[in-house]
C-alpha cells in the first residue's frame, strides 16, 4: 500500500479539488480542518489544524488514510479514529517536510494498516 497516494476512488487527479477549509471526520468524530493539502504522486498529505481538539495543534496525514470527499458538505473522512491520530508523531513545522519524518510518520501509519 503506497501511503503517500490517495485512493483511486476517493480523488481524481483529472478533477483538481481543493480541501483546504474542510472539516476533516475521524472515524470517532470530527478532528479539525485542512490547513495545506498536497496532491503530488507518491507524496500526498493533508496536514490538519486540530483547534482546541489537541489544544490547537496540527497532524499530518499521508493521503491514502482519506477514505472518502464530501464536496457538497466540505468534509474530509479519514480511516483513523481521533486516538490514532493524537498519537500519531508529533507534527513541527520546520521538519515535517524532511524524508526522516516522513519515514516516521509512514511507518506509524503503515502498521495501523
Amino acid at each position: 500500500m503506497e501511503l503517500w497516494n490517495y485512493r483511486a476512488d476517493v480523488y481524481d487527479r483529472g478533477q483538481p479539488l481543493d480541501l483546504v477549509g474542510y472539516h476533516v471526520q475521524a472515524t470517532d468524530g470530527k478532528i479539525g480542518s485542512v490547513d495545506e493539502a498536497t496532491y503530488e504522486v507518491g507524496e500526498s498529505y493533508i496536514i490538519v489544524d486540530t483547534g482546541p481538539w489537541i489544544f490547537g495543534k496540527k497532524v499530518m496525514l499521508p493521503a491514502q488514510v482519506v477514505t472518502s470527499i464530501d464536496p457538497q458538505e466540505r468534509n474530509v473522512y479519514v480511516a483513523r479514529t481521533k486516538a490514532e491520530i493524537k498519537d500519531a508523531p508529533e507534527f513541527d513545522e520546520g521538519t515535517f517536510k524532511e524524508p526522516e519524518y516522513r519515514t516516521r510518520l509512514g511507518d506509524y501509519y503503515g502498521r495501523l494498516v
